[in-house]
């Protein structure tokens, strides 16, 4: 019988060498840029439809932003028989969107509750200058300009501020902030409590598993390229200062944003509160699901928090 020999030694540490600089490679690099690419970095917007916006008076509006960029939106003042100084509300559109996705809830703010409506495009959407999402972070201040900009061309106004998906974390993000005292109250439909919470689900929802250290590598290079970091991206952590009355919203369905998330949010903000969860609706379906009953909510959180309002 031939004896047994041992490998040698470098037969042995060089594929493992390899092996792990091909990990490390993978790890650091292909994988946090690809998730980066995937989640961050702008995407082509969806293809637009006519609608109810087409039919409508509309104003453009322009900001600039405390970073340089140009942000858009469209303004839709209320009907001449909307009284002296109506309410005004901003609608905010969720991830990769633009303003004109919001064109049915726009109508219902308008046409049925009598008031102004502004449509903002967030950065790197729509007419926005940018080149990066911000998954609610830096659009917080964004929004904060709109309310400036709201309140000196119409003195007077009660704002709402509205959010779906992204636009709600983005809306509540913003509640713990500084904001005016004009704004009367916040709506946010389907909204995620962090953006690392939700990226970590993201991933477990389309790759079947979890990685931390790769949500931590993505944040470190978000800081870099954007700006702001996964882990300050909290409407977590904002809503627990909030002062303005909230409604939340989201379909009990979602598997996108987890039902779950609602709660969390629910339970740690600080301000009054509403929930309103709708059976067997998925993520940013609970209009479609019961629209009119989700009117009825909205007019009635109008109604309790807005000053003067009056549905038409």
């Amino acid at each position: 019988m031939t004896p047994n020999k041992e490998l040698p030694l470098s037969v042995i540490i060089f594929p493992a060498a390899v092996l792990v600089a091909l990990l490390a490679v993978l790890l650091g690099y292909v994988l946090p840029h690809y998730f980066y690419n995937i989640t961050v970095a702008r995407k082509a917007p969806n293809p637009r439809e006519t609608n109810w916006l087409d039919t409508q008076t509309v104003e453009e509006r322009r900001i600039e932003t405390r970073d340089g960029l140009r942000l858009h939106a469209f303004y839709i003042p209320a009907a001449a028989d909307a009284g002296p100084t109506p309410a005004t509300a901003i609608l905010v559109h969720g991830y990769s969107g633009d303003a004109r996705q919001l064109a049915y809830i726009a109508r219902v703010f308008h046409d049925k509750f009598g008031m102004n409506v502004l449509l903002p495009d967030a950065r790197g959407h729509g007419q926005s200058q940018g080149d990066y999402i911000g998954f609610g972070w830096p659009e917080r201040l964004d929004i904060l300009m709109w309310m400036d900009q709201v309140l000196q061309q119409n003195p007077g106004t009660s704002i709402a501020l509205f959010g779906i998906s992204m636009g709600a974390s983005t809306v509540l993000m913003t509640s713990g902030e500084a904001v005016p005292p004009e704004l009367k109250l916040i709506i946010a439909d389907c909204g995620y409590t962090s953006v690392a919470a939700e990226l970590s689900w993201q991933m477990k929802l389309r790759y079947h598993f979890s990685f931390p250290p790769l949500i931590k590598t993505v944040s470190r290079m978000t800081r870099r390229r954007a700006g702001y970091s996964f882990e300050e991206a909290s409407a977590l952590e904002q809503v627990k200062k909030s002062q303005v009355p909230t409604l939340f919203i989201h379909g009990e369905a979602d598997t996108f944003v987890p039902f779950t998330m609602c709660g969390e949010l629910y339970k740690s903000c600080a301000a009054p509160k509403e929930l309103y969860t709708v059976p067997g609706a998925g993520h940013g379906a609970a209009y479609s699901v019961d629209g009119e009953l989700y009117e009825q909510r909205l007019a009635l959180f109008l109604k309790t928090y807005m000053p003067g309002f009056q549905a038409h």
